[in-house]
């Protein structure tokens, strides 16, 4: 049986319940972001009256405005974005235990077991209107036999609107699209597909698999599979909840970046944050990542294995500053930074000891970082810093664990 899988995406989706829950700005250009003040923020999402003037996701909000000058930027309102999602969830589970979230504002349902035996699109036209009529907000769907072409269906047709992406006409809708329109496909990508004369899902669908497995090693086998429609990943059951695999923060700065040491004020910053929720959670990690987008919103990502597990600020510091000093050429200034932590283990497993490292040190300084986590936590964030992140405060004057920021998945 050829399964049938929907991908649901809801429009505009924070700016959306923004319009919803205030009246007067339902028909202003909208969008969602950071502090227009400290600069702290990009655009997150935006609403399709504020399409028009070619604001987009991801830009500097002081950038769109420039585009629209009475753009209607709003903060971030998590917990009723959260339970907006919830409630769009409860409409998926009414058709089907299959429901795979993708970010707070799209999910994967496989309605293949249909228990009343309807097709695909008569499900999706019946989502489609339900959480219209319940939630107040629109969904785009994409329906079809496999995830990759699901997604790509509901990002075809925009907003609220259905598109079936299926074995018969897969040819005609999703090969004539841009490499960059298939789903985990990035710039980084797309600039290395260009270069080899690869600019459409048919090109890419077209070249041997054996060629694109020698541009790109094991991901070009999947770039191949995806391309084809030969993706057969199955969508997760709900509340299957994954284990903890990695610990992270990133930040849009308050400047742009232009030499090392700020990026070392700023890589502190989050580092600390992401050893001390380790240390909260009772994990170590081995496995330093960093993420860089600098202001033409180009990202690169990097990581590197340790040799041992650790949850100390200082060694995760130096770790992602290490990353950042090989890889980075300083082409253009940094608009965003991240770092995280990947391979965990629980904190009680015993570390192998090293000849050649300063066990102790390192046992003084776990002490050290858990004795200032009981500090910050009784007098606040900044009760103790160390010297470095006194020299710039615009820079380190944020709390990475007050202001995560959760992203629409149509943002990355």
């Amino acid at each position: 049986m050829e399964r049938v899988i929907l991908h649901s995406d809801c429009n505009s989706f924070y700016a959306s319940v923004e319009c919803l829950h205030r009246p007067e700005i339902r028909e202003k250009p909208v969008a969602v972001g950071g502090d227009v003040e400290q600069r702290h923020g990009i655009i997150l999402t935006k609403n399709q009256i504020a399409k028009r003037y070619h604001v987009k996701t991801g830009e500097a909000l002081w950038q769109a405005r420039q585009k629209c000058p009475d753009l209607v930027i709003v903060p971030p309102n998590y917990e009723l974005y959260m339970r907006f999602s919830q409630m769009a969830r409860r409409i998926y589970r009414d058709y089907t235990d299959l429901v795979e979230p993708f970010g707070l504002d799209e999910a994967w349902l496989d309605v293949t077991a249909d228990s009343r035996g309807r097709d695909g699109m008569t499900i999706a036209e019946e989502i489609r209107g339900r959480i219209k009529n319940e939630l107040g907000i629109t969904v785009s769907i994409g329906v079809s036999y496999n995830k990759i072409f699901a997604k790509l269906g509901s990002d075809y047709k925009k907003p609220d609107a259905i598109t079936r992406v299926g074995k018969d006409n897969y040819r005609e809708i999703a090969w004539p699209l841009p490499c960059s329109d298939l789903l985990y496909v990035g710039r980084a990508t797309k600039r290395k597909l260009e270069r080899y004369g690869i600019h459409t899902i048919g090109d890419l669908a077209n070249t041997p698999e054996r060629t694109l497995r020698g541009w790109f090693g094991k991901w070009g086998e999947v770039l191949s599979c995806f391309a084809n429609g030969l993706d057969c990943s199955p969508v997760a059951r709900y509340g299957n909840q994954p284990t903890v695999k990695s610990v992270g923060n990133s930040t849009t700065t308050p400047r742009d970046l232009k030499n090392d040491e700020d990026v070392k004020i700023i890589l502190y910053v989050l580092a600390g944050s992401v050893a001390r929720r380790l240390r909260e959670q009772g994990f170590k990690g081995r496995t330093v990542c960093i993420s860089v987008r600098d202001n033409q919103l180009f990202s690169f990502t990097r990581q590197h294995t340790l040799g041992s597990y650790t949850n100390i600020t200082s060694e995760i510091s130096d770790a992602g500053l290490g990353l950042f000093r090989k890889h980075y050429r300083w082409e253009r200034p940094i608009r965003s930074i991240g770092i995280s932590m990947a391979d965990l283990v629980p904190d009680t497993v015993p570390s192998q000891a090293n000849l050649y490292r300063d066990e102790a040190g390192r046992e003084r300084l776990e002490h050290l970082d858990r004795a200032v986590d009981w500090l910050k936590n009784r007098f606040g964030s900044f009760a103790v810093q160390p010297a470095v992140l006194l020299t710039d405060r615009q820079l380190s004057g944020f709390d990475p664990k007050k202001d995560h920021t959760i992203h629409p998945v149509g943002y990355f």
